[in-house]
């Protein structure tokens, strides 16, 4: 008799945006006493395992842990669908499924992801459990199956890079933020830092005080 294999979820941090409204690499920004892509791992360390990071071709990142796999886009402006891809082909063989988010959400709540887990879970013929705000779906708030990589291929080969392409093809489960909020009332998890402005609110919101050196950076920059 054998043991019937658990059900395992992975996390995938893209960072393969140019950061052009930030003004400077989103990944690098320090969040307290850490990089903001190194909280983001932290916070999904906490739920997840194992962690990818995949980077632009000309992405930095600061040094990370030996055991975060570190994979690229093979082609730079593909899009999140060309992330999810290379993210959830390095953990297919180790992994079911995994939740993806962006290097830029520092407030990101445990209990938002263990909730789209959940959802996907909850029907083992969900391809993908997505959440959605007013109708929009986040494609970065979402977990994936691993065994999407062969649809996601099709997808980009013809292509068709959003994301929406790939929900109206396979099984996607729209979780309700009436649903998230219950995990995380101000949904923060959603909240991607693209501008100045958008960072020291954040920074505020945590608690923080934002480095003045990084302050007169940002602001030269905007």
């Amino acid at each position: 008799m054998t043991d019937t294999p658990v059900s395992t979820v992975a996390g995938i941090v893209l960072c393969g945006g140019q950061s052009q409204r930030m003004g400077t690499d989103k990944a690098l920004l320090p969040f307290g006493d850490e990089t903001m892509i190194e909280r983001v791992i932290r916070i999904l360390n906490r739920v997840v395992s194992p962690i990818v990071v995949v980077a632009g071709p000309a992405t930095k990142l600061p040094p990370l842990s030996d055991s975060i796999i570190v994979t690229h886009d093979r082609q730079p402006n593909q899009g999140p669908l060309e992330g999810i891809r290379m993210g959830l082909a390095a953990v297919e063989h180790t992994a079911t499924a995994a939740f993806v988010t962006g290097c830029d959400v520092p407030l990101l709540v445990p209990g938002f992801i263990q909730t789209l887990i959940d959802q996907l879970d909850a029907d083992e013929e969900h391809d993908v459990a997505v959440a959605s705000e007013d109708g929009f779906l986040h494609p970065l708030a979402a977990v994936y199956r691993t065994h999407l990589i062969p649809v996601i291929d099709e997808l980009l080969t013809a292509q068709r890079r959003r994301p929406l392409f790939l929900y109206d093809q396979v099984t996607t489960n729209p979780v309700s933020t009436d649903l998230l909020k219950k995990s995380d009332p101000q949904l923060t998890s959603l909240a991607n830092l693209n501008q100045a402005d958008d960072y020291f609110a954040a920074i505020k919101q945590a608690g923080l005080i934002a480095q003045p050196h990084i302050i007169e950076m940002l602001q030269n920059s905007g």
